[in-house]
């Protein structure tokens, strides 16, 4: 194996894993369960002591 065939290796497998965490992390924000949650921290600033 040569400096090239790693490097391309690591661009394709690279390429993948970030989009399957990119992928990952768009589910996870927009799970349709936690949309209170985020409402509820989306109106922490606006609470007043």
């Amino acid at each position: 194996m040569d400096y090239e065939i790693l490097r391309q290796m690591a661009d394709s497998w690279g390429l993948l894993y970030l989009m399957i965490v990119f992928i990952g992390v768009v589910i996870f924000t927009f799970r349709p369960w936690a949309r209170k949650r985020y409402d509820d921290a989306a109106k922490i600033p606006l609470k007043e002591d």
